[in-house]
C-alpha cells in the first residue's frame, strides 16, 4: 500500500535533535520512529541506535511490547556502552514491572534490578575517566531493592514439591 520514503544523510543531525525533543515531549513513538528512518539511511549510526533503544525503553511504563531492546545491543560497538545500555534497559523493564504491580512481579523486578547490576558493574569497570554513570545507576538500583524491600524468589527445598489441597 504505502512505501516507506527514505531520509538524506545530511539530514541525520537534524533528525537526531528531532528525536531528542519527542522523547522530552514524552512521545516515545514518534522518536522511535525517527530512529529507525536514521538507521534506515545509515544502519551504522551509533548515536541513532542508543536513542531507539531508550525510545522503546520510554515505552515499558505504558506496557507497550514491541521489540524488545534487548535485541538491539548486539548493535552497540563500543564494550562500555553495551553494558551500560543493556544495564539501563533492565532497569527500566524492572521499574515499569514495578509500578505495575502484578501478582508475583517483585520476585521478577528484583531479579531484573539485579542482572542489571551486573551490566552497569562491568560498565563501571571499563568506564572512561571521570564517567561514574554506571555507579550511578548500580545505586539508584540499590534503592529501588530497599525502598521496596524487594527480596530474591524463594528456593524450593530439592525434591520438596509445594502443591496445597485448599
Amino acid at each position: 500500500m504505502f512505501q516507506l520514503k527514505s531520509i538524506h544523510r545530511e539530514g541525520i543531525p537534524r533528525a537526531l535533535e528531532k528525536v531528542e525533543r519527542y522523547r522530552l515531549l514524552n512521545e516515545p513513538v514518534e522518536a522511535e520512529s525517527i530512529c529507525r528512518d536514521i538507521l534506515n539511511a545509515d544502519p551504522d549510526n551509533q548515536e541513532a541506535l542508543v536513542l531507539l533503544i531508550l525510545s522503546l525503553t520510554d515505552q515499558f511504563q505504558g506496557g507497550i511490547s514491541g521489540q524488545d531492546p534487548l535485541t538491539l545491543i548486539h548493535g552497540i560497538k563500543d564494550k562500555y556502552k553495551k553494558e551500560y545500555y543493556r544495564g539501563i534497559i533492565l532497569e527500566r523493564k524492572a521499574k515499569a514491572a514495578l509500578y505495575r504491580n502484578t501478582p508475583g512481579s517483585n520476585h521478577d523486578v528484583f531479579e531484573w534490578l539485579e542482572e542489571a547490576m551486573t551490566a552497569f558493574d562491568i560498565a563501571g569497570q571499563i568506564s572512561p575517566s571521570g564517567n561514574d554513570d554506571a555507579i550511578l545507576r548500580w545505586n539508584a538500583c540499590v534503592r529501588t531493592i530497599q525502598r521496596h524491600n524487594l527480596t530474591p524468589r524463594p528456593q524450593e527445598e530439592p525434591g520438596h514439591m509445594n502443591i496445597s489441597l485448599e
